[in-house]
Parts: structure tokens; C-alpha cells; sequence
């Protein structure tokens, strides 16, 4: 009996031990691949549900995308113009996730890191929230915050 107990606190320990690592690829695997922006929200910090202003991209703008690698890399493709003469530039860098926190960290070239709350991460939705440079935008004294939907 001693020995079926050791045999299987030692099995659980080696499962548990796992977790974190499939847990991080698995999400890693559908954060990959390219996410357009289909909504933006500043969301008040008082409540944090009460919606201060919603934009929704339009014209060049809703062919921006985003674009996450396994291998860490990331790129931005931005699009402006007026109707149907759009201009891209593109902005590369790097990523870290860390799927225990739900937190995603991104730096492009020549920028600051940012880290991004996720809010939700699935094979078609993406929604961050904002954990840097936010500001009080309804004048109520209290940090409001910015979320923002991605969809492939």
C-alpha cells in the first residue's frame, strides 16, 4: 500500500510539475498568427465597466494587423491613407507571455517595453487591457483603462 501511495504522490508531483509548461505552449499556439483590431474601449478605472468612449477602426485603418511568433518575434503592419490608397509601415520586435499571470509584454524597436493584461485569449479572440501610460479620461480623478479586441 506504502508503495502505491509513493508511486502516485510521485506521479502527481511529475503531472503538476508539467502543467505550467503545456499550459504556456498551448496559449503560445493560439496567441501565434496574425490578429486585426476590431475594437478599442476606454473603460472607466472607477468601476471598470462603464464604457467612456468605443473605437471602432475604419478607412486604411482596418487593415492593421498583429502579428505573433512562437519564436517570441512580433510585428505591427499599420495602414493610412484616405480610401483606397492605404500606405503600410511595418514595426518589428519582440514579445513574452507569461500565462500564469496572463500578462503580455511587448517591445518594438526602439520603443519601451509595454505590458498588456489578457483578458481573453482563444483561436479567434483576442482582448487586452492596457497596464501602462493610462489616464484619467472622464475627469473623475480615477486611472481609466483601455481594452482592446483583436479578432483573426
Amino acid at each position: 500500500m506504502k508503495k502505491h501511495l509513493l508511486l502516485f504522490a510521485f506521479s502527481a508531483l511529475a503531472l503538476t510539475s508539467c502543467e505550467d509548461d503545456d499550459v504556456q505552449g498551448y496559449e503560445l499556439d493560439m496567441l501565434k498568427g496574425e490578429w486585426k483590431t476590431v475594437k478599442t474601449e476606454v473603460i472607466s478605472g472607477a468601476d471598470n465597466k462603464t464604457v467612456i468612449n468605443t473605437m471602432i477602426p475604419s478607412g486604411c485603418e482596418t487593415k492593421n494587423t498583429v502579428e505573433f511568433r512562437t519564436d517570441y518575434y512580433l510585428s505591427y503592419n499599420a495602414f493610412t491613407g484616405v480610401g483606397a490608397n492605404c500606405n503600410s509601415t511595418k514595426t518589428e520586435g519582440t514579445y513574452s507571455y507569461d500565462s500564469e499571470k496572463k500578462v503580455l509584454v511587448t517591445k518594438f524597436d526602439n520603443d519601451n517595453e509595454r505590458p498588456y493584461q489578457v483578458i481573453i485569449l482563444s483561436n479567434s479572440e483576442l482582448k487586452t487591457m492596457t497596464m501602462s501610460d493610462n489616464i484619467d479620461q472622464d475627469g473623475d480623478l480615477v486611472i481609466d483603462y483601455t481594452y482592446t479586441t483583436y479578432k483573426r
